[in-house]
């Protein structure tokens, strides 16, 4: 069974690309993820797939807060 749950983040603290290669980095590498994007303009972290617990845990081990 496959399921489209795509979900959008807002991190405050993103601000530069190495904020956008640190948290794409780490929620890529969740499973079942199957695509993050970073909008540094906007703060917004957009994932499909995943789990929303896990997703927000990759987002704090990249060292950002989810707001």
């Amino acid at each position: 069974m496959s399921t489209t749950d795509t979900r959008t983040y807002s991190v405050p603290g993103v601000s530069c690309g190495h904020c956008k290669q640190a948290i794409e980095g780490e929620v890529g590498a969740v499973d079942g993820v199957r695509s993050v994007v970073v909008d540094i303009d906007t703060k917004a972290v957009v994932v499909d797939g995943g789990d929303d617990v896990a997703v927000r845990a990759a987002i704090d081990t990249a060292g950002y807060d989810v707001a």
